[in-house]
């Protein structure tokens, strides 16, 4: 059986898979092992920068935003838990995240994905300088910068889905691209 876990993350190109409770140790735990990672795999400077860039965004969003969530022993739903996936092919490095949400929070985040992968270079700077001049915080204390910080920085669109787990919670699931070149 470990043998098939080992071919399948072979074949689908995955360097690193987490999964499991987020924390602030933990986060700067990967960081330090991908950056450790990525430096022996002899990649171009600016594109390590860039993975690591998007990772530390990817992450950080995770970390900050994971819902709260209720558990009884009927959900098979878990409290403060997540995925992270960081695979290699051969034109990209892929980072994908995910996380529990709401659903309640669903329509909103799809309608910022969806704005944040309508912009360009430029229109995804300005946006971001808008947010930051109005002060925009949340209840988390975050101005909303993630997503927007991750496409700037992979200079690619977001791909993203929501898997409805039951009628209180969505599986959320981000992927971002870094180009290798």
């Amino acid at each position: 059986m470990t043998y098939s876990y080992y071919t399948n993350m072979r074949q689908n190109h995955i360097i690193f898979v987490y999964q499991g409770e987020v924390t602030a140790d933990l986060v700067s735990s990967i960081l330090q092992m991908m950056e450790q990672k990525l430096e022996g795999e002899g990649e171009d400077k600016k594109v390590k920068k860039k993975v690591f860039n998007v990772m530390v965004e990817c992450l950080q969003n995770v970390y900050h935003h994971l819902d709260s969530i209720e558990i009884d022993d009927t959900e098979e739903v878990y409290d403060k838990t997540a995925l992270l996936m960081i695979g290699k092919e051969k034109d990209y490095y892929f980072v994908i995240t995910g996380n529990h949400i709401l659903n309640e929070r669903v329509p909103e985040l799809k309608e910022r994905l969806e704005m944040v992968n309508k912009l360009d270079k430029k229109g995804l700077r300005k946006l971001y300088h808008e947010i930051l001049q109005n002060e925009e915080f949340s209840e988390k204390g975050t101005a909303g910068l993630g997503m927007i910080d991750i496409a700037r920085k992979s200079g690619q669109k977001l791909g993203y889905s929501f898997y409805p787990v039951n009628d209180k919670y969505s599986f959320f699931s981000l992927e971002a691209k870094v180009a290798r070149k």
